[in-house]
């Protein structure tokens, strides 16, 4: 028969029991959070701040940039404070934040980057009614929509997850609260209703999936008849980067969310979790602007608009 434990908090071994070790991990993490934040920041402010980027492709772009900070920002600066202070233990009520705020932009990301797709399909396949079909008031609502439906799949998720007692040991052999190192703990009489919300995230996810095929069929089957050379490269540079994230973000995914729970995991298993913890934040801001003309235009816009204002500032306060 099962110890079915009431769990009161978790113990986070992160990566290594010596305490150099972990600070140093610490202080890395630190620095790949600070530049995935950094990065994001910069798509924010120039698809807000720039007049040629107020288009519905760059409003979703901001969208996965905004849910790329929150999503990176939830386990690294606990990790941090954690690596420093060698105090690796988490309450339950904090592991449920973690859980429910992961899930929330994991899955909000995704359906942010199937309308993201939709939005190529619309551009590529019907110019002309591009403007009456993605209209303002449609990409506010499907924004709003992906992140409400996040938010109702994260409280499912961890409702689930959280519902039921866990059995035996209280110590989560990674840097948060991995749903797989959740299953491996949790009672065998409870995994029926976790199984369950899993199997809606599949659903979920396999359908967003399905529809982001589909609509690149439709794209590239038009794209690739563009007579000009130009024409198809041009078409290409706005649907490489957002594919590209796509597939990075869902592969990652994949691995942590359906491995199968182990209670040892490997180091494939630990490296797969920083990856699609921290590598998609990261990722992001620098394919689209690797692969975008625009975003390197605004970027451009902005340092000059900073240098002019910072001259005039010294030249103001010379004359003064």
């Amino acid at each position: 028969m099962p110890n079915v434990t009431a769990t009161t908090g978790f113990i986070l071994t992160g990566f290594s029991d010596i305490q150099e070790l972990q600070t140093l991990c610490g202080v890395l993490f630190l620095v790949m959070y600070m530049a995935a934040v950094m990065s994001n920041l910069i798509i924010i402010i120039l698809t807000t701040i720039d007049l040629q980027l107020q288009t519905p492709m760059y409003f979703f772009l901001k969208n996965v940039s905004l849910l790329d900070v929150f999503f990176v920002s939830v386990p690294i600066p606990n990790f941090f404070v954690n690596s420093l202070t060698h105090n690796n233990s988490i309450s339950t009520l904090g592991c449920v934040f973690q859980v429910f705020l992961m899930t929330l932009f994991a899955a909000g990301e995704v359906f942010v980057l199937t309308a993201m797709s939709y939005d190529r399909y619309v551009a590529i396949c019907s110019p002309l009614h591009y403007d009456a079909i993605m209209n303002g008031g449609t990409c506010v609502l499907m924004a709003g929509v992906s992140w409400a439906t996040g938010a109702l799949f994260g409280a499912i998720y961890t409702a689930g997850t959280f519902s039921m007692p866990f059995c035996g040991s209280n110590v989560i052999p990674e840097f948060f609260c991995a749903i797989s190192s959740l299953l491996s703990i949790s009672c065998p009489k409870s995994l029926l209703g976790i199984y369950m919300s899993l199997g809606i995230g599949v659903c979920l996810g396999l359908s967003c999936f399905i529809c982001v095929v589909i609509s690149y069929f439709h794209i590239f089957s038009i794209v690739l008849k563009i007579p000009s050379t130009k024409g198809q490269s041009k078409a290409f540079s706005t649907c490489i980067p957002h594919l590209t994230v796509f597939t990075v973000f869902i592969a990652t995914a994949c691995f942590v969310y359906l491995k199968s729970p182990s209670d040892v995991p490997s180091i494939p298993d630990r490296l797969f979790s920083v990856l699609y913890t921290v590598l998609p934040p990261a990722l992001n801001p620098l394919i689209y602007s690797l692969r975008n003309s625009d975003v390197k235009c605004a970027f451009r816009r902005l340092q000059q608009n900073i240098c002019s204002r910072g001259s005039l500032h010294l030249k103001l306060q010379s004359i003064l």
